[in-house]
């Protein structure tokens, strides 16, 4: 609730008129008021530009708003005086698609006082997230509904929201990592206490003391594999954010450099919102399989992380249409030079470290991830070229994981190798700390980094069974 309201004050502050800012986002930032972002209709999902939300001028400046909005996290509830929702809407005789469409302030109860023609015909029963209300908001219903255009400029409305979306999308990735972390730890206490069989050491002495299942190999594995992907998608938002704060630190002292952290915040994004989201489901999953039948339960919240975790790669933009942000548009961004720079960079640390005595074999992998990504990239632009248009949405989900399992990678080992620097004169409460960068690291170069290798062969082999298979043989198992 509270995410989507800063969200959409920040809208109306930087695009909205002083008025506007008065009215709404003060009161918004202070949490008197509450927020929304109303995209979604019924037969409008991740295709927006079709949607029919309609708006009519008036003579005051106003707008008669009438349509239907679905998926409305946050649509309605008593925990603020009121709630402002942004409304993506086309005015009549707009443009079709995406251009003709528009951003309106639509507020439940209008800044006189009066209720607004604002109403929630039902809520959403969900698998998870049941603490947030997801409401169907009707906007019109008795042809009463006014808003107002966000600032003055009509047909900006994707753009304006654009900006709220970017937002939304890195806070999704950051619930995907918050759950997998609650779920890792959760795994971890309960795997060193709950003792369970003999040391495989031990296996055929009946009477052999029973151990922690910490100490069973599969177990620790899955303890590994989680803790790797939680802390590399730490690093991963952590690199973003440094993205972002150098880009605003730079812009006007030196617009090149500024350029430079812009462009990888610009490519990070969609890498984040997908990766982030699918290791929340993912490591909640696992933490229950760690976990055994306890995990199952609802003594343990680790069941409802993974039910809450799933929604993550679906809302805010699913994650193919992450994947095909950053095909489409990502890769192409400032004449290609946003990814060039970011390979430029892992290839930087590559060289550096690929003699490293302890990480020089995990820097190899990684290396080998690097050339896939690269050769891929090109792969897209032949396509492009050769007008093979079916093979991009084709590959692009499986392109973004090969640069999510790099970049990861890469922040694992650019850990690892300032761990190691200080482990020599840790003291005794940090060496399990540094030595866990270390094992993270490399675990996740031997056993992840191949998987860009071979997502880069399958690409490359062009398998056209999804677009060939006809219709008719989906459901005929």
């Amino acid at each position: 609730y509270p995410g989507l309201t800063v969200g959409a004050a920040e809208v109306i502050a930087a695009f909205g008129t002083p008025a506007q800012h008065e009215v709404y986002a003060d009161k918004m930032f202070h949490g008197v008021w509450g927020g929304t972002m109303c995209l979604t209709e019924p037969h409008a999902g991740s295709d927006v530009g079709a949607a029919t939300t309609g708006a009519k001028r008036v003579d005051d400046g106003k707008y008669l708003i009438r349509g239907t909005k679905i998926f409305i996290s946050g649509g309605d509830h008593d925990m603020a005086d009121n709630v402002v929702h942004l409304v993506l809407a086309r005015i009549e005789g707009a443009a079709p698609g995406t251009k003709g469409l528009s951003l309106f302030i639509v507020p439940r109860v209008r800044p006189d006082g009066s209720d607004n023609d604002v109403t929630v015909p039902s809520i959403e029963h969900k698998m998870g997230i049941n603490g947030s209300a997801t409401c169907v908001v009707n906007f019109g219903d008795n042809d009463a509904c006014l808003g107002e255009l966000v600032g003055t400029a009509e047909h900006q409305g994707i753009a304006q929201m654009f900006m709220m979306m970017n937002g939304a999308r890195i806070g999704v990735g950051l619930q995907g990592l918050a759950c997998a972390s609650a779920a890792y730890l959760w795994a971890a206490d309960y795997c060193k206490d709950r003792k369970q069989g003999p040391s495989i050491k031990n296996l055929r002495d009946p009477n052999a003391p029973k151990v922690a299942i910490v100490e069973h190999a599969d177990v620790r594995r899955m303890l590994l594999e989680m803790k790797a992907k939680v802390e590399g998608t730490r690093a991963l938002g952590t690199k973003l954010t440094q993205h972002m704060e150098m880009a605003k630190l730079l812009a006007g002292k030196d617009d090149a450099q500024a350029g430079y952290h812009w462009g990888q915040v610009e490519l990070l994004v969609p890498i984040y919102k997908s990766y982030g989201s699918d290791i929340g489901f993912e490591v909640s999953s696992t933490a229950i399989q760690a976990m055994g039948g306890a995990g199952f339960l609802k003594d343990h919240p680790v069941e409802q992380y993974c039910r809450d975790a799933k929604i993550f790669s679906i809302y805010e933009g699913t994650n193919h249409i992450q994947a095909l942000d950053l095909v489409g548009r990502k890769l192409a961004q400032n004449g290609g030079a946003n990814v060039r720079a970011f390979l430029g960079d892992v290839q930087g640390f590559v060289t550096k470290y690929k003699d490293h005595p302890q990480l020089g074999a995990a820097v190899a992998k990684l290396a080998q991830a690097q050339e896939a990504v690269a050769s891929t990239v090109l792969k897209f632009i032949g396509w492009n070229k050769q007008g093979k248009f079916e093979q991009v949405p084709l590959a692009a989900n499986r392109f973004l994981n090969m640069v999510a399992e790099t970049t990861v990678g890469w922040l694992l080992l650019e850990q690892a190798a300032i761990a190691l620097e200080a482990l020599p004169s840790a003291g005794a409460a940090d060496q399990a700390f540094y030595e866990g960068k270390r094992y993270a690291a490399t675990f996740f170069a031997q056993n992840f980094l191949p998987n860009v290798v071979n997502g880069a062969n399958v690409l490359a082999a062009e398998d056209a069974s999804v677009l060939a298979i006809p219709e008719g043989a989906f459901g005929a198992a």
